[in-house]
């Protein structure tokens, strides 16, 4: 069972980050919305392109920083991959009909969650990423029931 804490490991370089979104894939559900947290070059987007890489994704994936969202249908969900670093307030969630793109079949990756405020939808698990000495860390942390079932169906 996940507990509060969360689930911590080591990546020990870009190929292991990318070996953890795509081991995750798998296990994937939606609804459910993850925020990507960590500071810039950390591996946010590194990480979401092993995970479409997992999911059978062969296109290119870049950060959205500029396009603010990238989207990506699968049979089973839409993957939607926010980046908000370079909102100017909060508002402009709203403005850009965000909202519209949450729904029963959707994944949401949401880099930089904070810059959306209150209009941001509440994360079901957090993904932190840190550099480290020789590497990052990482650590998942479930806010809500359907982010345990996630969680706890990556770690099985």
């Amino acid at each position: 069972m996940i507990d509060g804490a969360g689930v911590s490991r080591f990546l020990a370089d870009e190929e292991a980050t990318l070996a953890l979104g795509a081991s995750w894939a798998a296990s994937l559900n939606a609804p459910l919305t993850v925020y990507l947290q960590g500071d810039l070059g950390a591996g946010k987007t590194t990480f979401t392109r092993g995970l479409l890489r997992g999911l059978g994704h062969s296109g290119a994936v870049k950060s959205p920083t500029y396009a603010i969202v990238e989207s990506y249908p699968f049979p089973a969900f839409t993957l939607h991959h926010f980046d908000l670093y370079r909102f100017g307030s909060p508002e402009e969630w709203e403005d850009a009909g965000l909202d519209d793109l949450f729904g029963s079949r959707s994944i949401c990756l949401i880099e930089w969650p904070q810059q959306g405020g209150g209009f941001t939808p509440a994360a079901d698990i957090t993904l932190s990423l840190n550099h480290a000495e020789r590497g990052r860390t990482v650590t998942l942390t479930a806010h809500t029931p359907q982010g345990r079932k996630s969680l706890e169906a990556w770690l099985n």
